[in-house]
């Protein structure tokens, strides 16, 4: 990347998982920021721009690591940029309250050899803590320039601007330092130096130092970039000669000899230029930690919050949903008096303004989790709520992080997959991803409200829908553990403790954070829902009837020019015109396959009409709902239509058995289809997608098999 001209830089930010990093990125670019992914992969990349003096600044936020070795998809995007884009300066973040573990990073940038400088972030929470450094000492041990801030009060950015142009333009006078490894390491390293030279093709964007300490490390993205090179083979024999000659005389592994190597040069920097005043008492961030992280406390209050969160979630967005309802309803019939009566205005007004207001009318449920969300991670509680159920998850199979996406399952599941990326590890992110369907999203709500309150007492179709939000976690830590003993065999990734210090979230931050994953959703969900309405509206259209089984025309005509009262002629019109909907709806491809797939269902209690509703859910699960009101004769209807509830409960077909065998159904079977395309987004893999939707499906199909048969032999039916 490097500079176009001498008034462009471009920055870096580097740094751990709740060192501050997004603060401070934040804090350098406002509100001039673009979210997207680094191309091929699913990692997300945040870009910015920003003017200080006469230089125009270009700032990337790299994904967060502890180190750039190539263990996570994190580390390896973060790698890969620093070594292929070469920014101008990398501003490594540092938690100073925490220096010895964020410091591992910054000898690993020093071996790179890019320019860059610490930007020391939560100084007061170090001062509180007692720790005093002696800034000109520790900066020129550790061989760069270094900065105190304070992100959240944008304090030390003024001073970071200034230490980024001093860097940038070669004026820093501090001198670049390395880790000595000993003796021993550094002999068998000038071996490996001496060999990566003859080869200039592989020093051209790193240090022939660098690559030879990553060999000597068996680093595999290091091994494949020498692959081919007209060194390869010599450079091989000298590792395993090196790796052998070293173990044999310090008796264990080379690599973990190097991190312990540098982190004993981080302790030697600290302990020369650090001291750390005799502290009394606990501080803040200590003593709620000894309640928020109890063994006995830690999850009831946890608990409590989750709770709380969806109360949230469901009662300030009612208004808001609401409102989005109301205007697509309005705009649907003022396109729909504009354009003529005919497969135009259907197209326009059923297939795309329906289908896309069906799915933007959750986004109050989504933007409220994600401002939840963000509020649980800019404080510091998140890490603390990943620690307490670590120990829970674990036993299924899944990380502790995990509960994370599975949080925003049930908002939506579009975002929940996108949310697997906070997991380092692949088998991780997939087992994860294959379960999060079973969190009751935001769509699946009305077909649950609908069914309940037809079929079971008003006091206790809640607990109803409980047992069905229940029944979904269930089964889905259930299948967590299937998979990590079958499909996804091994350990999740180790978790690592880090709590960093509480902090009052910024009202921007949280902002920030909403709206960005609000945009990805908005992006990605609305652009596939609309071409998967139009999909859907054709199979729900499409063939047109030849021949009613009444001359609708002739019978609204005659109630048209009949003397009675107005309200009576539009209630008979209208349910005229519903009975034309539903022979259209049974006569279209979506009726057709309803019917096809009627002996398949019957097992289930499910006739052709509730076979349309499970198939028009492929595009979204609210979709079931209208469908059902079409078949139904009842026009445009939603869960709380008393019609639509009595025309179900009166129905012989149906009872409280196939109501609750239905609502399994829904629960279980994959999520809409919009979810599906951004699972393949997320995964890269086809196989992947099937597997989703053909095991969701079959296990769908035998719990509510189970369910209906299993009641029926009871009475129950």
């Amino acid at each position: 990347m490097g500079q176009n001209n001498k008034n462009e830089i471009t920055i870096a930010l580097a740094g751990n998982p709740n060192s501050g990093k997004t603060t401070i990125f934040n804090a350098l670019t406002g509100a001039r920021q673009h979210v997207g992914n680094y191309p091929g992969v699913t990692v997300e990349k945040k870009e910015g721009k920003c003017n200080y003096k006469d230089y125009k600044i270009k700032v990337v936020d790299l994904p967060g690591t502890y180190s750039l070795t190539a263990y996570s998809l994190d580390e390896v995007v973060a790698r890969k940029f620093l070594i292929e884009e070469r920014p101008d300066v990398v501003v490594d973040i540092i938690d100073s309250s925490n220096l010895q573990r964020n410091l591992y990073l910054a000898t690993q940038l020093a071996e790179l050899g890019i320019p860059f400088i610490l930007c020391l972030n939560m100084s007061d929470i170090a001062k509180k803590k007692g720790l005093r450094l002696d800034e000109n000492l520790f900066s020129r041990l550790i061989g760069c320039e270094i900065v105190f801030t304070v992100g959240h009060k944008k304090e030390g950015i003024e001073a970071l601007f200034e230490k980024i142009i001093t860097v940038a333009t070669g004026e820093s006078k501090i001198k670049p330092v390395q880790v000595n490894f000993g003796k021993e390491i550094e002999n068998e390293l000038e071996k490996l130096l001496e060999i990566i030279k003859k080869d200039k093709s592989l020093t051209q964007k790193v240090s022939a130092r660098y690559i030879s300490i990553k060999l000597l490390e068996n680093d595999k993205e290091e091994l494949e970039h020498i692959k081919g090179s007209s060194i390869e083979q010599e450079a091989i024999y000298q590792i395993e000669e090196s790796t052998k000659h070293l173990e044999m005389i310090f008796g264990e592994d080379v690599e973990g000899r190097i991190v312990d190597m540098r982190y004993g040069f981080i302790k030697g920097v600290v302990k020369e230029s650090a001291r750390q005043l005799e502290r009394h008492k606990l501080d803040v961030s200590d003593k709620i930690d000894k309640i928020l992280t109890n063994r006995i406390l830690g999850l009831p209050i946890f608990a409590f919050f989750m709770w709380l969160i969806f109360k949230m979630t469901f009662t300030l967005a009612e208004k808001p949903m609401e409102w989005i309802e109301s205007f697509f309803g309005w705009f649907g019939e003022l396109i729909g008096n504009v354009i003529p009566e005919g497969i135009i205005n259907s197209l326009i007004v059923d297939g795309i303004i329906g289908g896309v207001g069906g799915v933007l009318v959750f986004l109050p449920n989504i933007l409220i989790l994600f401002i939840a969300i963000a509020i649980l991670e800019d404080s510091g509680y998140m890490s603390r709520a990943a620690f307490i159920m670590d120990r829970i998850m674990h036993k299924f199979g899944l990380h502790g992080k995990s509960f994370i996406p599975m949080l925003i399952g049930f908002g939506c599941t579009i975002p929940a997959y996108m949310g697997c990326r906070i997991l380092e590890s692949k088998r991780d992110r997939l087992v994860t991803m294959h379960v999060n369907t079973f969190m009751s999203c935001g769509a699946r709500l009305p077909v649950y409200v609908l069914f309940a309150g037809a079929f079971f007492p008003k006091e206790a179709a809640g607990n109803i829908i409980f047992i069905i939000y229940i029944l979904g976690i269930v089964i889905a830590v259930a299948m967590a553990k299937i998979f990590s003993k079958v499909r996804f065999r091994g350990e999740s990734a180790p978790f690592v403790m880090e709590l960093p210090p509480y902090h009052l979230p910024t009202i921007k931050g949280i902002l920030i954070h909403m709206w960005e994953k609000g945009k990805l959703y908005l992006k990605k969900a609305g652009t596939i829902i609309l071409a998967v309405s139009i999909i859907m509206w054709v199979l729900m259209s499409f063939p047109k009837v030849t021949s009613y089984s009444k001359d609708y025309y002739k019978l609204i005509n005659g109630i048209e020019t009949s003397n009675q009262i107005e309200e009576i002629k539009e209630n008979k019109i209208e349910d005229f015109e519903n009975e034309r909907a539903t022979e259209d709806l049974s006569y279209s491809f979506a009726g057709r396959i309803g019917k096809a797939i009627e002996p398949v269902i019957k097992p289930l209690g499910f006739d052709w009409r509730l076979g349309i509703g499970l198939f028009a859910g492929f595009a979204a699960k609210e979709v079931i709902v209208s469908t059902l009101g079409t078949v139904y004769s009842v026009g445009e209807a939603d869960e709380e239509s008393e019609t639509l509830r009595d025309k179900l409960r009166n129905d012989i077909a149906y009872s409280p058995l196939i109501a609750f065998s239905l609502m399994i159904f829904v629960l279980l079977y994959f999520p809409c289809i919009a979810a599906m395309v951004v699972f393949y987004k997320e995964t890269k893999s086809l196989k992947e997608v099937l597997f989703q939707m053909i095991y969701t499906t079959a296990l769908a199909y035998i719990m509510a098999l189970i369910v209906y048969q299993g009641g029926s032999l009871l009475g129950l039916g």
